[in-house]
């Protein structure tokens, strides 16, 4: 039987350590940048999407009744029964009304500029305008 004795047993020193934290440091420095990027990216496309939703929403809503939620019904109107309104076979989300990914509601209009009804997140900056993340998304 051998027995080891304290000499033989080793452990890293304490440059072998800072090297490594050097070096997880360092590439920490290059990927957290690039990761923080790509949340933005994806919330400016969780935007699109529930935009898109809330669309169909507001269509099926019309085949339905005859028009698009006035402004005043607004998208409450996909999931509670507007009153005099006849042919509403809602709700037509399968939950209600999302927020849009900075945590403010979704702007509708009746009538848009461009179309029948604005639909539209004004993006992070919750200001008209902007680029990347603070970019107004959805129909105007």
């Amino acid at each position: 039987m051998t027995y080891l004795s304290k000499k033989t047993k080793r452990g890293f020193t304490l440059i072998e350590m800072l090297v490594v934290l050097v070096l997880i440091t360092m590439l920490a420095g290059l990927v957290g940048p690039q990761l923080i990027n790509r949340v933005g990216t994806s919330k400016v496309q969780i935007a699109s999407t529930q935009i898109k939703l809330l669309g169909s929403g507001l269509d099926t809503f019309r085949l339905d009744v005859g028009r698009y939620p006035t402004t005043d019904e607004g998208l409450e109107a996909l999931m509670v029964k507007p009153e005099g309104v006849d042919n509403w076979f809602g709700p037509y989300l399968a939950e209600a009304v999302p927020l849009d990914p900075w945590n403010n509601e979704y702007h509708y209009e009746r009538p848009g500029k461009e179309g029948p009804y604005a639909l539209y997140s004004l993006g992070m900056d919750g200001a008209v305008g902007g680029e990347g993340e603070d970019i107004d998304q959805g129909k105007f």
